[in-house]
């Protein structure tokens, strides 16, 4: 009996748990699925201006990667779930900063995906309340699956050009915040 125990303790101790990050004080799955793929966390960190932490952002991808570049183009399924962590984000406040975003990942050429940029940015058109979570969810072949506090609200079927644009919010070379960038990029 006794070795019994001693084994069963040794197998939980060697056992690998799923524990979620902790970033903000907000719990970060380790995990999220995707039309039956499971993607892994690469990394999350937090969305701050003006000494105010906005939004806890993570970044879930089939495998471990450190290449924004490589990620950014990547015809793969992937997602970056956001949660808001500040009452002060209001819907106009989202847009304008999404639509800044876009402008910036595509170096101002948004023309040629415009209409999706357009339905992207009504999925903010509610109000958005401190502890929404937005999971943006890219499916080759069907999309951005656009999910609120686990509702799907919106589809964007605008390809990889859409996808590469809408990732390189966070992960451009004129990221939303550096910071952010690296640490979804799992730098500390």
């Amino acid at each position: 009996m006794k070795q019994l125990l001693s084994s069963l303790v040794l197998l939980l101790v060697l056992s690998p748990f799923s524990q979620a990050a902790k970033v903000a004080g907000v719990d970060i799955p380790d995990t999220l699925s995707a039309a039956g793929s499971e993607l892994k966390l690469n990394g999350a960190g937090v969305r701050s201006k003006w000494f105010i932490d906005v939004y806890v952002g993570g970044l879930y991808l089939p495998q471990a990667n450190k290449d924004a570049s490589a990620i950014v183009r990547a015809d793969e399924p992937m997602a970056i779930k956001l949660h808001m962590v500040s009452g002060m984000v209001t819907s106009e406040k989202m847009q304008k900063a999404t639509t800044e975003g876009f402008e910036n990942a595509t170096n101002g050429n948004t023309a040629p995906i415009k209409a999706n940029i357009d339905k992207f940015i009504g999925v903010f058109d509610e109000e958005i309340q401190e502890n929404d979570e937005f999971d943006l969810v890219y499916l080759p072949g069907k999309g951005v699956e656009v999910y609120k506090n686990d509702a799907l609200t919106a589809t964007i079927d605008g390809g990889v050009a859409f996808k590469e644009a809408l990732f390189g919010i966070w992960l451009s070379d004129k990221p939303a915040q550096e910071d952010l960038k690296k640490a979804m990029l799992g730098a500390k």
